[in-house]
């Protein structure tokens, strides 16, 4: 495959999967739904492209060194950036809210990079998993409130 293509192919992939778990949450009316997770996956990917192949003539000159991994390392943490923001502590209730929206942002931006690598088969094995994750989490939860009452 054309390399142009190829690229298309990871960023769009990883657009679908990340846009998947985007839909999830916001049919559960979270903080960050499909938009969010959509555009977290899109960013991971063409940074991860960029990363890789961005810099393909400066790349093999004797002068410099290139560690592709830099920019995937730095997506790591910058997306604890955004995460943060969805994550409130309510005083009155004792009780932090947005984790789980934190942690599907982090993971999400996991399976960009990944796409962005060319690991589609790992990208679309994470996003069932999450997508499984969230949901059992959520019939469990539902099972025990249930119990409650």
């Amino acid at each position: 495959m054309d390399m142009p293509l190829e690229f298309i192919l990871r960023i769009f992939v990883a657009a679908l999967l990340g846009g998947a778990i985007g839909l999830e949450r916001e049919y559960r009316a979270k903080e960050a739904g499909l938009r969010t997770h959509f555009l977290v996956a899109l960013g991971s990917a063409l940074f991860m492209v960029v990363s890789a192949y961005g810099f393909e003539g400066a790349m093999h000159t004797p002068e410099h060194r290139w560690d592709v991994s830099r920019v995937a390392a730095q997506v790591v943490s910058g997306i604890g950036f955004i995460g943060a923001g969805t994550i409130i502590f309510h005083k009155s209730e004792n009780v932090v809210r947005g984790l789980t929206t934190a942690a599907g942002l982090w993971v999400t931006a996991a399976i960009g990079l990944a796409c962005g690598g060319g690991m589609y088969i790992l990208s679309i094995a994470s996003t069932v998993l999450v997508l499984v994750g969230l949901e059992a989490f959520n019939f469990i939860l539902r099972k025990i409130d249930k119990h409650k009452k």
